[in-house]
């Protein structure tokens, strides 16, 4: 038994009435210019000695631009002190994710305590990997951690 074409224009799966917002253009000129700086927001350079302050410059123009996009857009006034103090804030933490990754990669662990880890709790080794690193190598401090761990 054969299908009966289907009509053009009709796509399976796809609602006529709903638009996506990820498939939906944007609707004026000042829309498509936050996205455009938002979306050079997301350009990251790979290698981050080869930035330079001008880079970063453009960076911080782009964030101005999209916040005060936003600020249209919502109502909401943002103050530059509150801006600033932001982006330390942000600094601050990624500076302490970084030295915080920095210190785990130091952290050796025991072949043998992330076996007991995998056979004892059911993990992946990756994972009984990061929970020993977490607690210096100390299996009976990770073990406790992991069971005692809110859910």
């Amino acid at each position: 038994m054969a299908e009966e074409p289907q009509l053009p224009g009709i796509h399976e799966g796809v609602d006529p009435t709903e638009e996506t917002p990820a498939t939906a253009p944007p609707a004026s000129a000042e829309d498509r210019k936050a996205a455009a700086a938002l979306s050079s927001l997301d350009n990251q350079n790979d290698d981050s000695a080869a930035q330079t302050t001008k880079a970063k410059n453009i960076d911080q123009e782009a964030l101005a631009k999209a916040i005060s996009r936003l600020e249209l857009s919502t109502g909401a006034k943002v103050e530059p002190s509150a801006q600033s103090e932001n982006m330390k804030q942000f600094e601050e933490r990624r500076r302490n994710r970084r030295e915080e990754k920095e210190r785990l990669a130091k952290v050796k662990v025991d072949a043998g305590d992330v076996g007991l880890l995998v056979q004892e709790l059911e993990l992946t080794k990756p994972k009984a990997t990061d929970l020993l690193k977490t607690h210096e190598g100390n299996a009976v401090k990770a073990m406790r951690a992991f069971i005692t761990a809110p859910v």
